[in-house]
């Protein structure tokens, strides 16, 4: 079965929200093995919406609708898709009857446009809304199958998972469910991941192989259809061990997790604690691994030394290293080990990592936009110093940085 995803409403068109109903449709027909070939968002216009009614209809099985189902006179789906399909529309007694109480029992006076959250369409079903006031349709015509779901998230998604899901699943033909297993990559960006599995990806029938890009990561997902999940796991299973032989020295999670979860987790596990030094990052270390829930109990804290007198005074770092005739500078080797060693004494950590370098608009101390040094100190062994050229704009500069400390760091943990 193939699938378009419509959702409606001009306030998607400009921007105003964030279409994240797309999102999680997408995944939920993925799971009920009903492949998802086209979105589109259309305005609150009844000749647009009628237009992607009648495209929608050309290349898909089923239409699910989001949004256009609310009180006002610019909620459209319903009629049109009415007025398209030639069938009347008329009011859903038990819905019009929980709307009533609800306005009775807050002492509201209740407008006659809000009977229109009650409209159902001529020979569909009721998708009971939970959440709030508008009733979903779901409705089959002429062989295609449509179901309309409000667009408020809160309302939709509940709507999806439990009515609309049991709606769906009596309109399928023995569909075999869509199974996927996320891989996650640090140290490596995606086009030299996939040089590395290109054969694998050019192979592919299924299970299916796609790379996705993230800033400072990169996600593989394999996905394949199968009638039960120990069959899936199988099929997978082999997919993902041919993959772990070719860059499996990358691979840090076997699950949807950024880096600095998979790193706390590390760290959990072997009861080893970290502190931060960090000067062009600015703070983002610690504002991503302080994200993951219960870090408190791994990350001890850090420092934002972004000027020389900063870094002598919170971690000791001499001016003669970081000013002078002849000084390395701070944007160096030796300074990013040091900021490294000291903020894991001044804390008594397991781990200090540190990063100094120049993320931009202009170079510093004579050095490029994008050099970057960053040092990881560990209790009882050798500070090690790595050094990275990066790319792109200020904020990619910096979140690059991070990742790539991360990562150096989950490779120092995985090793103990």
């Amino acid at each position: 079965m193939k699938a378009e995803i419509i959702a409606v409403g001009t306030e998607l068109l400009l921007g105003q929200i964030v279409n994240t109903n797309a999102r999680y449709l997408s995944q939920k027909l993925a799971s009920l093995g009903i492949d998802v070939y086209y979105q589109t968002v259309v305005g609150d216009n009844a000749a647009r919406l009628r237009k992607a009614i009648e495209i929608g209809r050309s290349r898909a099985d089923l239409l699910v609708f989001t949004g256009g189902l609310g009180p006002t006179q610019d909620d459209l789906t319903k009629d049109v898709l009415a007025d398209y399909l030639g069938r009347g529309l008329y009011i859903h007694a038990p819905t019009m009857e929980r709307i009533e109480q609800l306005f009775g029992s807050r002492g509201l006076h209740m407008v006659e446009s809000n009977r229109r959250q009650a409209n159902m369409i001529e020979g569909g079903d009721a998708i009971d809304n939970a959440a709030g006031l508008a009733v979903g349709n779901g409705l089959e015509a002429d062989g295609m199958l449509y179901l309309l779901l409000p667009g408020p998230p809160k309302e939709m998604m509940p709507m999806i998972d439990g009515p609309g899901e049991a709606w769906l699943r009596s309109k399928l033909n023995e569909e075999l469910p869509l199974y996927s297993r996320l891989l996650k990559f640090a140290g490596i960006g995606e086009s030299n991941l996939e040089a590395r599995l290109i054969d694998l990806i050019e192979a592919q029938t299924d299970p299916t192989i796609a790379p996705y890009a993230k800033e400072g990561e990169v996600a593989v997902r394999v996905s394949t259809k199968a009638g039960s999940l120990a069959e899936a796991q199988r099929k997978i299973d082999d997919v993902v061990d041919q993959i772990k032989t070719r860059i499996g020295e990358h691979l840090y999670a076997k699950e949807d997790i950024p880096l600095e979860e998979a790193v706390v987790k590390l760290l959990r596990a072997s009861r080893r604690k970290l502190a931060c030094a960090e000067s062009c990052s600015g703070g983002l270390l610690a504002e991503l691994v302080t994200n993951v829930p219960g870090s408190s109990g791994e990350f001890v804290g850090g420092v934002v030394t972004y000027t020389n007198e900063m870094k002598h005074l919170l971690l000791g770092i001499p001016m003669t290293q970081l000013e002078g005739e002849g000084a390395p500078g701070a944007i160096s080797e030796s300074t990013a080990a040091l900021m490294a060693e000291r903020v894991r004494q001044l804390a008594d950590t397991d781990f200090g990592v540190s990063l100094t370098g120049v993320a931009g608009p202009s170079e510093s101390e004579g050095k490029p936009v994008g050099l970057v040094y960053f040092a990881i100190a560990e209790r009882g062994k050798k500070t090690l110093v790595h050094t990275t050229h990066l790319s792109g704009d200020r904020g990619m500069i910096r979140l690059r940085a991070v990742k790539a400390t991360l990562y150096r760091l989950w490779q120092a943990l995985r090793e103990q």
